[in-house]
C-alpha cells in the first residue's frame, strides 16, 4: 500500500493513517488526546499549548486569502481551540528553485499582517530550497506556543447532553472558493475564503462568561468531520437541524455543481462551540458582536446515546446519519 491524496483529506483514510502509523510509534498522553493542540503542564509555568501544521494549498493565492494568511491563521486557531492565548509562532519554508522572490515577499507580507491581526509574533524559522520540480513552489510549516489560563480549558471530551452546538458563521466558504479558483470556474456570486484567525471570537466568549465545554475549528472534513470526532470523544450524539445550517447561496450553488455536501467542506475562519443550552443566547450575542461572528447560529444540540454519532434532522422530520468520508474530497485545501 502507498500514500494517496485521500490520506490528507481529513476523512477516514487520514484517521486510519494517524491511528495505525503514527500513534503507536509516538504514543504519549498529550498526543493521544488528539486535540487541536497538545496541552503540556510545565512546572510553575502551568499549562502550555503546542501545535504544528503544514500548509500546501493550491493555488497559493485565492479569493479572500493566500498561503501565508492560511499558515498563520490555522496555527493560531489550533491554539485557540484548546483555550490558549498565542505566545509565539515559528515558520519553516520549503522553497522550490525558480520561485519568484516577489511572490515569496507577497506571502511573507501576508503572514506578517495576519500575525499582527492575531496579536502574535513569528520568532524563529527555517528555510530550505529544493530543486525545480521537487515541490510545488512553496510549502510552509508553522508551529505555535500558547498559554492556557486557569479556569478555561475547552476539550472535545467535555461535550455533554443538553449542550447547544453553535457555529460562528457560514459553512464551506474556504473550500469552495479554493475549488472554484483551482478549476478556473467563474460562478455567479462572491466565492471568497473565510480564512482568518478566530482568537478574538474565543476571547469574546470568555469575556461574556460563557461556560464553553468544547471548541473546534472545522477545517479538513468540515463541520461533519469535526462533530464526528467530538461525538466520539465525548460518547454523545449530536443532532443537527438542517434548516439552521448557515450557507451562502453562491456557496450552496457551487457545492451542488461539484456534487459535494457542504457539511464536509473545509472552513478556515469559523469555530464550533458546545455550550450549555441556558447560555446559548449569551454566546450568540458575544459572537455576533464581532465581524467574524455576525452569522453565528445554533445548528444543533447534544443528547445521550448508546452509540456516539451525528444525525441530521431534515425539515420533514427524517433523520440522516452523518458518516466519516472515506478519503479525498478536496485535496490540498490547506
Amino acid at each position: 500500500m502507498t500514500i494517496t491524496l485521500g490520506h490528507g483529506s481529513g476523512g477516514r483514510l487520514s484517521h486510519e493513517l494517524t491511528q495505525q502509523h503514527f500513534l503507536p510509534r509516538f504514543s504519549n498522553a498529550a498526543l493521544s488526546a488528539l486535540t487541536d493542540a497538545a496541552v503540556l503542564r510545565v512546572g510553575e509555568l502551568g499549562e502550555l499549548a503546542l501545535t504544528t501544521d503544514g500548509y500546501v494549498v493550491t493555488p497559493r493565492f485565492f479569493p479572500g486569502g493566500d498561503l501565508g494568511r492560511l499558515a498563520v491563521s490555522g496555527t493560531v486557531n489550533d491554539l485557540a481551540m484548546v483555550g490558549a492565548e498565542p505566545i509565539a509562532l515559528t515558520a519553516g519554508f520549503i522553497l522550490e528553485e525558480g520561485l519568484a522572490l516577489a511572490e515569496l515577499d507577497r506571502i511573507v507580507d501576508s503572514m506578517a499582517a495576519t500575525a499582527r491581526e492575531a496579536g502574535v509574533s513569528v520568532v524563529a524559522g527555517d528555510t530550505k530550497v529544493v530543486a525545480r520540480g521537487a515541490c510545488d513552489g512553496v510549502f510552509i510549516t508553522t508551529s505555535g506556543l500558547g498559554k492556557i489560563s486557569a479556569g478555561f480549558r475547552p476539550d472535545p471530551s467535555k461535550a455533554r447532553p443538553g449542550d447547544a452546538v453553535l457555529l460562528s458563521g457560514t459553512m464551506a466558504d474556504h473550500g469552495m472558493a479554493v475549488m472554484a479558483c483551482r478549476e478556473g470556474l467563474r460562478l455567479e456570486g462572491d466565492l471568497r475564503s473565510d480564512v482568518a484567525p478566530v482568537i478574538d471570537l474565543v476571547r469574546a466568549l470568555v469575556r461574556a462568561g460563557v461556560d464553553v465545554h468544547t471548541l473546534r475549528d472545522p477545517t479538513r472534513g468540515g463541520v461533519a468531520q469535526s462533530l464526528l470526532e467530538i461525538a466520539t470523544s465525548a460518547s454523545v450524539e449530536v443532532v443537527l437541524d438542517q434548516r439552521s445550517l448557515p450557507i451562502r447561496a453562491p456557496v450552496a450553488a457551487a457545492c451542488e455543481l461539484f456534487g459535494i455536501d457542504p457539511l464536509y467542506v473545509a472552513n478556515e475562519g469559523k469555530l464550533i462551540a458546545f455550550v450549555p443550552e441556558s447560555q446559548a443566547a449569551t454566546a450568540l450575542a458575544a459572537l455576533r458582536a464581532h465581524p467574524l461572528g455576525q452569522s453565528a447560529t445554533v445548528i444543533g444540540h447534544v443528547q445521550a446515546a448508546d452509540e456516539p454519532g451525528v444525525l441530521l434532522e431534515t425539515p420533514l422530520g427524517a433523520r440522516r446519519v452523518i458518516r466519516m468520508p472515506l478519503g479525498e474530497l478536496l485535496p490540498r485545501i490547506c
